[in-house]
């Protein structure tokens, strides 16, 4: 949890509202592997990280309830009584999202007071929109004592990006941020919405992010289109969704649909074996192979489920050509952020000079490398 950024959010809701708040950190999230298997009920590797969002907040003492964004110097009114998404489009419906699925559940909140800023790189596929809805949901339940159990809060944070923001997400992203683990990823079955948690340690080897620094604009749109190809192709093998489904299944509807359409699906199968798969593996503390599945995760991505970029995919390739990465692979919705890789520690140094010179003399832009350490989930700063 970074120190500075505590203190900041803190003196700026001071300063801001001249009131003492309640502290809140909602960390961001990565995802060793299982991308795109959480809206098919399927299963994700998911681990909160020690980058988040960190939230102030406290009761108002006056007729309107008021979010301020401190990084963005942005300010937002709420009127309880008249929640309606907000045309701007940005973090906004994020936190209105929120308050509107509090209300849903026939909740009553007061009116209160929220500045939230956080160190997640933005567009790096971290979650820093699962991280604020989090920080919000458990903000105003602790603020207002209405009684949610953190299950409770996940599925609101959730239901406010289906709603408000218009991502038809799964349930991963909220869940790592809210139920993480420090030192520990996350095996969770996205349709019972349990988890095992299984400790990392590498030893002698690290996970590290390598953003692109770029974000395509395809994103949300192309998130929404891959989810109903899923929920079309279940639709026809007459399962409640793609985890029910076998390669074999997926074979016997194969003229029935599109190559594409097919590769798709046939991703999100692969894709869910390789997951726990991968839980196995790091229980035998078998690193190779979790190097191999990472690699044929991303290939999945790029080749089948096309939802990678040619940044994303330099940065694999380069990968690749270092014995000492065991594997990479993009993570997150695609078509930017970040790749995460597995590397030997004393090679973390030089393979980081070497790749961002590679990456800039390629793209002429920078890219950003980033370690992480695993921590606990959303939380009440003492």
């Amino acid at each position: 949890m970074n120190s500075d950024l505590i203190k900041k959010i803190k003196t700026s809701f001071q300063k801001t509202f001249e009131a003492e708040p309640l502290m809140i950190f909602s960390p961001g999230r990565i995802n060793i592997i299982g991308e795109h298997t959480d809206y098919n009920d399927g299963f994700v590797f998911p681990a909160a990280v020690d980058k988040g969002i960190v939230a102030a907040v406290g009761k108002s003492n006056t007729d309107t309830s008021i979010a301020f964004a401190v990084d963005k110097n942005e300010t937002l009114k709420i009127d309880l009584n008249n929640i309606e998404p907000s045309s701007e489009g940005s973090w906004e419906n994020y936190v209105l999202g929120v308050v509107a699925e509090i209300q849903n559940r026939s909740k009553t909140i007061g009116n209160f007071n929220i500045a939230f800023g956080g160190d997640i790189p933005g567009g790096a596929g971290m979650s820093s929109s699962a991280a604020l809805e989090n920080s919000v949901v458990f903000g105003l339940n602790e603020l207002f004592n209405l009684g949610l159990s953190k299950g409770d809060m996940i599925l609101i944070s959730q239901k406010a990006e289906h709603n408000y923001v218009g991502v038809k997400c799964g349930i991963m992203d909220q869940y790592a941020s809210m139920f993480g683990v420090k030192n520990h990823a996350l095996l969770l079955d996205c349709r019972t919405v349990k988890s095992k948690p299984f400790k990392i340690d590498f030893k002698n080897h690290e996970l590290i992010l390598i953003n692109t620094n770029v974000k395509h604009s395809l994103s949300d749109s192309a998130y929404n289109d891959r989810r109903s190809v899923c929920e079309s192709v279940a639709e026809m093998l007459k399962v409640k969704a793609l985890r029910d489904a076998t390669e074999y299944d997926l074979e016997t509807i194969q003229n029935k649909v599109t190559a594409e359409n097919y590769q798709k699906a046939l991703y999100v199968i692969q894709e869910n074996n390789r997951t726990i798969k991968a839980s196995k593996a790091i229980q035998d503390n078998d690193l190779e192979t979790l190097g191999a599945l990472i690699y044929q995760s991303h290939d999945g991505l790029q080749h089948q489920y096309k939802v990678s970029c040619d940044e994303l995919d330099f940065l694999v390739e380069q990968s690749k050509l270092n014995g000492h990465v065991l594997g990479a692979r993009m993570m997150g919705g695609g078509f930017g952020g970040c790749t995460i890789n597995l590397i030997e520690k004393t090679e973390t140094a030089s393979f980081k000079a070497f790749i961002s010179e590679a990456y800039k003399n390629k793209f002429n832009r920078a890219c950003s490398i980033y370690s992480v350490s695993l921590s606990n989930g959303t939380e009440i700063i003492k």
